[in-house]
């Protein structure tokens, strides 16, 4: 048996820094190059041709990349286009479906059955349908005007649909290398959480809370228990829990998430009958998880979202509840 002291040396005399595949790192750069060569092309068509939707719908019919270049060129993340299509699948907004043409590709089963759809789903629509390809394009030509988009997309993410970027334009390419840069930092932000809403709101109305864990479950269910967001008006006598969760993705965690939450509800009702369990349950992660969002729904007292009309509701429970 090697000591601790000859273990801690060989990580720190031995490290490598970075571990990097030699093959992969060149696969991956012949992938890139291939990213860059696309988008050169692309801006000396434009600038021969001037900025049409039959290049752009050229560029998806024909690069084996095509997609991925447009949204490098745009910022906008391919992760993000998922959720995207997913909204316009469900939103059943009239602008947006002639915009995106959906009914030239957007079944009855696709509208009831929303599982969120893969990147060989899209990469195949792209290649075998003219009008999903369009509509992608249209997308990125004017879906900063449509005023659904407007008001669902953060404006951080709207930016991003913009004419500017299709044209090459110095200022909208330096917006792209901005955003990409300052992504990580603008999610990280506590101000963009909604927890952080939900905390203004009770500041607003002057009603005293705590966070953490509650005391009772503390002492007596050490492993069962979790911490919880708000907890009103502290730990030790709780008249109301709220616990939020606002999920952009899928995941087989929601499902774990779920069953926590009705665990904790059976524990909040053996040791504070008196609480509220309250649970804000909103995002489209959630939508297209119904299994998942039923039990979750069940663990809590009354669920809300961070629509307009359901903060107003929510500030009316606190005010009969308190």
């Amino acid at each position: 048996m090697k000591t601790n002291e000859i273990k801690f040396r060989t990580v720190i005399d031995k490290n490598t820094f970075y571990f990097y595949n030699p093959i992969f790192q060149e696969k991956y750069e012949s992938y890139i190059n291939t990213l860059n060569a696309t988008l050169l092309s692309l801006k000396n068509q434009i600038e021969t041709q001037g900025l049409r939707r039959s290049i752009f719908e050229e560029l998806l019919a024909e690069k084996e990349h095509g997609l991925r270049a447009l949204l490098a060129l745009t910022g906008f993340a391919n992760e993000s286009l998922k959720r995207l299509i997913t909204i316009v699948r469900v939103a059943d907004n009239e602008e947006l479906s002639k915009l995106l043409l959906t009914q030239h590709w957007l079944t009855e089963k696709d509208k009831v059955v929303v599982s969120e759809w893969g990147d060989s789903r899209i990469n195949s629509l792209i290649r075998t349908n003219v009008f999903f390809r369009k509509g992608i394009v249209n997308l990125f030509f004017e879906g900063a005007s449509v005023p659904f988009l407007a008001t669902t997309l953060p404006l951080f993410e709207l930016k991003k649909l913009s004419i500017s970027k299709l044209n090459f334009e110095i200022p909208a390419l330096i917006d792209t290398l901005v955003r990409y840069k300052e992504k990580g930092s603008y999610a990280g932000k506590g101000e963009n959480n909604p927890e952080y809403l939900l905390a203004g709101i009770l500041d607003e109305m002057g009603i005293s809370f705590q966070k953490g864990d509650l005391t009772e479950l503390f002492i007596n269910e050490p492993v069962a228990k979790r911490t919880m967001d708000f907890i009103i008006p502290n730990k030790q006598t709780p008249k109301i829990i709220i616990e939020s969760s606002f999920v952009m993705t899928t995941s087989s965690g929601q499902g774990d998430k779920s069953k926590t939450e009705g665990t904790i509800k059976r524990l909040i009702e053996k040791y504070y009958p008196q609480a509220k369990f309250i649970g804000f349950v909103d995002g489209i992660g959630w939508y297209v998880r119904k299994s998942d969002l039923m039990r979750m729904v069940n663990a809590f007292d009354d669920v809300f979202t961070f629509e307009k009309t359901e903060i107003e509701r929510f500030k009316q429970f606190l005010k009969q509840n308190l």
